[in-house]
């Protein structure tokens, strides 16, 4: 069994968005616990509303690239355009973060609501976490 972090964002609808995310998992994977979800502002443009962030701890027999493709199929059915804009307003958003105790997204060393959610669920990545720039 794989020990998987996904963090889940959505700024469209978002607290519908978010649920109906966290319900399609629950239904494919085995989720274990979550994160704290939190406001952020949106990384891109301005002209768009706060986002709602937060991560699930998952186990599942699924590999990297089967979960990635699930995950995708998550996003498209919430509504998620194939080619929007990487920082811009978006009904879904899941991204793979730790794999296996190991940070596989970069976006965990730059974003704190990221490491906190991360932290939250996987306390012993408090250490790997704390001064890391990230993988070179």
């Amino acid at each position: 069994m794989n020990t998987v972090i996904v963090g889940i964002g959505s700024n469209i609808d978002a607290e519908k968005n978010v649920s109906a995310a966290k319900r399609m998992l629950g239904e494919k994977l085995n989720v274990l616990r979550e994160s704290e979800f939190v406001r952020t502002r949106p990384i891109g443009p301005r002209q768009q509303q706060d986002f709602l962030n937060g991560s699930l701890l998952l186990k599942t027999r699924l590999g990297l690239k089967q979960l990635k493709i699930l995950l995708k199929g998550v996003e498209i059915a919430l509504g998620r355009g194939v080619k929007e804009d990487r920082y811009g307003p978006r009904k879904m958003d899941l991204d793979i973060l730790v794999w296996n105790g190991e940070i596989v997204d970069s976006d965990v060393y730059e974003r704190g609501f990221l490491r906190r959610s991360v932290i939250e669920l996987c306390p012993e990545l408090e250490k790997t976490l704390k001064g890391e720039q990230g993988p070179a």
